[in-house]
């Protein structure tokens, strides 16, 4: 069933307006009313009167509801919040999809962090973090993560943040195994990175196959779903006669991740041929599974070469860079560039040295610098405007390079029914989608992306319109020195907070501390045990990672001592569910009302956040908890007893 997309998109979020606690009577009357319904207006009549940060003094006396007097239900099928009806089912979590998102015609302009709302401090982390990894570091111990980076963030069209670090020449070649050390060119050789210098893109070439191959969707001159063997009839050696366009786009044609063509076919034309002609990988078949692979968008830059009788270079040129003018964005860059390009690989095993200047990928660079999976030279400021026609739905600066239409359908995640068996295959056409392994806190359903293997990344946000260039050299000068994935979520993680989650009623609110591979507990000990009717109230917000990062809601009978999952009804504008005892994944970027109705002699109730050992989302944080029922107040999160919680790894935020 498809999960209900509830409220506002966003990073912050209001709450549902509250009712004085003398408006019960308001609400129609039921003959029979559930337990669960009795404590939400139960819960709702006491808080409501409650401000930020503010509470009952102590002693002080609480009106509301006496023990044992009837109260006023919704009618069937209504959830009640903050005194007041609320229509609708109880349905899944939230979710959101392409039709949700909300292009803004932008052109980029430089400005500061606060134009846009975000926090300062933390976009300043960009470029300090981008340093931190240009020495070993705990998470990446051995070698430095890369020898220099640019990166480049905005948001709403301003670019917040824009610093090259480290160098893009430092090494010539690379000792024996196992050291693997790097030898390093001399002081006055070596070449520092700057903001504008080119580097090899390696994967992201893809997506600019893919818009070429979108362009011509439109046209009508290409199918999606038509077979790939009607445009090129080679492509069925092998049995690949049912793969199609769309399949290559989603890497679910079945064909295998890669082919060392380049050693094992003495001519480009042979090795296009064979690329072509190479069979499904063991077991698959067509749309059956997901295989991340380079062959697949080989076959794509080559269908529509065939389509369009023009070589892909000129494509990209004329249908993409050239309308955005992106002036150092193409292929095979001229020799006279060599002083702006970051050096990557040593390749000895191919007779390269210390490749510079010219592509990374043996294939591409054996297919003639020029491939539909590798092969783009781009900067920053280039690929900037990329993503922010991306975000503008297409168009950028007067140009329109795919309708508005293409770009939501880009975002759709064709590959859903391939989840269970394979969690990472979430993708769009062309597009990456939803992989906090590198999106980190910006992730979400509709988030894209992708990554090179050079150590380059784009990620977007376009629910924030936010997006985050980053562009290292990390296989400079060995691929073994290992992958920059821990910088791209260190930097991920800084542009996410940038973008403040502010408490619903102002103040502090508390949040489980930022860390990998552990589990912190935020603790309400009550005044006394439950009663009979029980309820307790919080405001939550949440964003994790789906699966793997969850929220546990917990209630112990004995002090502390044991726990048992309790569940937790969640309410917003438009809907309510229930979470069973935890929440994982997307939480709709907004502050939810939550009920928990808690077993009679509950001592305590806890929000337990337990993580993997990498990879993150926003996070989780908890406000404004009240505890009520009909042996009265047992904890007031806001009042009195706010110096009674007990933490382990969560802090107070006002952000």
């Amino acid at each position: 069933m498809r999960r209900r997309r509830i409220g506002p998109i966003g990073f912050g979020g209001g709450v549902p307006e509250r009712r004085a606690a003398g408006s019960l009577s308001r609400v129609p009357a039921l003959a029979t009313t559930s337990l669960l319904t009795t404590t939400f207006l139960l819960a709702t009549a006491l808080a409501a009167p409650i401000p930020a940060n503010a509470g009952p003094k102590v002693g002080q006396a609480l009106t509301g509801p006496k023990v044992g007097q009837a109260l006023a239900g919704p009618k069937v099928g209504q959830a009640v919040v903050a005194g007041r009806e609320v229509a609708g089912r109880e349905s899944g979590p939230p979710t959101v999809d392409p039709d949700d998102v909300r292009f803004a015609r932008r052109t980029l302009r430089s400005g500061r962090p606060q134009q846009v709302g975000l926090l300062p401090e933390y976009v300043d982390r960009l470029r300090a973090d981008a340093e931190a990894y240009l020495v070993p570091t705990p998470d990446h111990p051995n070698f430095p993560t890369y020898a220099g980076a640019v990166l480049l963030a905005a948001k709403d069209g301003v670019v917040v943040a824009h610093e090259a670090v480290g160098t893009a020449v430092r090494y010539a070649s690379v000792g024996p195994a196992p050291e693997r050390a790097g030898v390093e060119l001399p002081a006055d050789q070596q070449i520092p990175m700057r903001r504008d210098t080119i580097f090899d893109l390696a994967s992201i070439s893809k997506l600019f196959t893919t818009v070429v191959a979108l362009r011509q969707v439109e046209r009508g001159t290409v199918d999606l779903d038509a077979p790939v063997v009607d445009y090129l009839p080679e492509f069925a050696a092998g049995g690949k006669e049912a793969v199609t366009v769309r399949m290559l786009l989603t890497h679910t044609g079945g064909l295998p991740a890669f082919a060392p063509l380049w050693s094992s076919y003495p001519t480009p034309e042979e090795r296009e041929a064979a690329a072509l002609a190479t069979p499904f990988a063991s077991g698959a078949s067509p749309g059956n599974q997901y295989v991340y692979s380079d062959l697949g968008l080989i076959a794509l830059g080559v269908l529509v070469e065939r389509v369009t009788g023009r070589p892909l270079e000129q494509l990209v040129a004329a249908e993409v860079t050239g309308p955005l003018r992106m002036r150092d964005t193409g292929y095979n860059p001229a020799a006279a560039l060599r002083h702006r390009i970051a050096a990557t690989e040593y390749q000895p095993y191919a007779d390269r040295g210390m490749v510079w200047g010219e592509v990374h990928d043996e294939n591409a660079w054996a297919l003639g610098g020029v491939a539909g999976h590798a092969g783009l030279f781009s900067t920053a400021p280039d690929l900037a405007i990329f993503c922010q026609m991306l975000l503008n739905g297409g168009e950028y600066r007067g140009a329109r390079i795919l309708r508005e239409s293409t770009v939501r359908d880009m975002l759709v995640n064709y590959n859903a029914g391939l989840e269970t068996r394979y969690p990472e295959s979430d993708r769009g056409l062309g597009l990456e989608l939803n992989k906090h392994w590198y999106m980190g806190g910006l992730a979400s359903p509709v988030t894209f992306g992708h990554t090179g293997f050079t150590g380059t990344s784009i990620v977007i946000d376009p629910l924030s319109h936010t997006f985050l260039v980053l562009l290292t050299n990390r296989v400079h000068p060995d691929r073994n020195w290992g992958s920059n994935n821990v910088a791209r979520r260190a930097l991920a993680a800084d542009l996410a907070n940038a973008i403040p989650v502010r408490p619903p009623l102002g103040g502090t609110a508390w949040r489980a501390d930022d860390r990998d591979g552990g589990s912190v507990t935020l603790t309400a000990p009550l005044r006394r045990p439950a009663g009979r009717t029980t309820v307790a109230s919080f405001h939550l917000w949440y964003d994790t990672e789906p699966r793997y990062d969850v929220l546990h809601f917990q209630t112990s009978a004995d002090g502390g001592e044991t726990w048992a999952p309790v569940d937790v009804t969640l309410l917003g504008p438009g809907g309510r569910w229930t979470a069973e005892g935890s929440v994982t994944g997307y939480g709709g970027r907004r502050w939810w009302q939550a009920f928990a109705e808690l077993p009679a002699g509950a001592t305590d109730l806890s929000w337990s956040y337990a993580t993997d050992v990498s990879s993150r989302g926003r996070g989780v944080y908890v406000d404004n908890l009240l505890v009520v029922g009909t042996n009265g107040l047992l904890f007031s999160g806001e009042g009195s007893d706010a110096a009674r919680f007990t933490s382990t790894g969560w802090t107070p935020s006002s952000r």
